[in-house]
């Protein structure tokens, strides 16, 4: 069974340090009216609460927008309605996606209900996205995500990019968010495009002073390359 057009998308959070992409990209799914069913993993709250401050429902639900399309699933529960492949499905993101749960899912473990609900969309030929946040990689990273790749799933880092030019963090999240929105195939208004070769190629930004050249700096750095000190 392929994905099925206006049916939910399922995100899986984990315990991967990234847990700023997973709030923004909830909210952008929100924002786009996507029907959505939201796993969150005991260690997903636990990176929730250390990097966003968000410690529990009601706070997620402040920070993203709209709820009226969310249903929310414990992560234990493997019987729960992500967890069939009968269940209508878009595709589903694991965002961020820990290094322990990318394990499980290439083993085919499905020990809660993020894992089963990658497992299901593997064996259902939907798209799966999996956004790891790890560095460096080992040997067993790579492995688990060539055997992903090659059962379908798209491995996603997120490594976000700066040919945009990116002013804030809330930028360089949203590079990585837009990227997902795009394979999931939904329409959306987040971040800026790359465009070149066009007669307006990339959207106008705001001007900025030039910087001046301090007084009295003399020739500090010139021709080094290096004005690090360490």
């Amino acid at each position: 069974m392929r994905s099925a057009a206006g049916a939910p998308v399922t995100l899986g959070i984990t315990g991967a340090s990234g847990a700023p992409y997973a709030v923004r990209l909830l909210r952008a799914l929100n924002d786009t009216g996507t029907p959505l069913r939201l796993i969150v993993s005991s260690y997903g709250w636990r990176l929730l609460a250390e990097e966003t401050g968000i410690d529990g429902v009601d706070a997620l639900k402040a920070a993203t927008g709209d709820w009226s399309r969310v249903e929310l699933y414990d992560a234990l529960d493997r019987g729960a309605t992500p967890a069939s492949g009968s269940a209508p499905s878009r595709g589903m993101v694991v965002c961020p996606c820990s290094m322990g749960t990318l394990a499980s899912i290439a083993a085919g473990t499905s020990r809660n209900l993020v894992e089963r609900a990658a497992d299901v969309a593997l064996k259902e030929r939907r798209p799966l996205l999996l956004v790891t946040r790890e560095t460096p990689l080992s040997l067993v990273h790579l492995e688990n995500m060539t055997r992903l790749t090659r059962a379908g799933a798209v491995v996603m880092p997120a490594a976000p990019g700066f040919y945009h030019r990116p002013r804030t963090i809330d930028d360089l999240v949203e590079f990585v968010v837009a990227r997902v929105l795009d394979h999931l195939e939904i329409e959306h208004s987040v971040g800026r495009r790359w465009r070149s070769g066009e007669k307006q190629a990339m959207e106008p930004q705001a001007t900025e002073p030039q910087a001046t050249e301090p007084q009295g700096t003399g020739d500090r750095g010139q021709g080094t390359g290096d004005e690090s000190g360490a």
